[in-house]
């Protein structure tokens, strides 16, 4: 299996208040292509930046993130943004979306600014709105975003994540700001995006949502300090049971 992502010896380092803190130290890992990793670990860990890091929207300080095979702290500026928009996808917790724009309008946007797939507007405009058919939140399409669920608005980020086919998806806590159901839906829809082809790397705190994937790393005080591989086919009762175990033993 190719690796789409590879990271070594990753280190970020910010100046607060005239002193050096080392957010991240020496981090090493690999995203294979398919996968779907989750990266968990106690408040202030490193993960989100971890996430930043590595895909390029905070500089790191020394080491080197191969995205499919290509050194992204090397890249220029707007070479990275590029990349960003072409061949990668973003959820957040916050939901950021345009409120002058309707749902779809919102989903469409990075498709239209991208050069790479070289697509008409009607192409981008039936690709996304077979994207929102595909996530059940089309009848949604003309609702300005004060006009649709929790639950349906983080439906439509992913859909705009898609938007440009990225070869891998980014979720920094992507159920974060739901209620267990909208949580449990979107979750149901990251699985099958990931089961259709799409690699996915996400920071959840929650163990429920970690159970879904594949591999899950653990970092604390900017190291990885264990790795967790889910057994694919097992009742997902039983993956969560053994995730739980296996983070109270590193201390969750």
């Amino acid at each position: 299996m190719s690796k789409v992502l590879e990271v070594k010896d990753l280190c970020k380092t910010y100046v607060v208040d005239k002193r050096q803190v080392n957010v991240l130290r020496n981090v090493n890992f690999t995203v294979d292509e398919g996968e779907m990793v989750a990266i968990m670990g106690p408040s202030a860990s490193g993960k989100s930046t971890l996430l930043y890091s590595v895909s390029g929207m905070d500089n790191a300080t020394s080491g080197t993130v191969l995205f499919d095979g290509k050194d992204i702290t090397k890249m220029k500026k707007n070479e990275l943004s590029d990349v960003r928009l072409d061949e990668m996808g973003f959820i957040f917790q916050q939901m950021f979306m345009m409120k002058n724009l309707t749902i779809l309008d919102n989903v469409l946007l990075p498709g239209f600014q991208s050069k790479k797939l070289q697509r008409s507007k009607k192409e981008v405009t039936q690709f996304g709105e077979e994207l929102m058919r595909k996530m059940g939140i089309i009848e949604a399409a003309d609702h300005d975003i004060n006009e649709v669920s929790g639950g349906q608005l983080q439906r439509a980020c992913i859909c705009r994540s898609l938007i440009n086919k990225p070869k891998l998806l980014f979720a920094d806590e992507p159920t974060g700001a739901l209620n267990r159901a909208s949580s449990n839906e979107v979750m149901a829809e990251l699985t099958r995006i990931n089961q259709e082809g799409t690699t996915i790397m996400m920071v959840t705190h929650d163990a429920k949502v970690a159970a879904k994937c594949s591999r899950v790393l653990y970092i604390v005080d900017g190291n990885i300090k264990g790795e967790f591989y889910n057994e694919e086919g097992k009742p997902e009762k039983d993956r969560e049971r053994a995730l739980n175990n296996w983070l109270m033993d590193l201390g969750w």
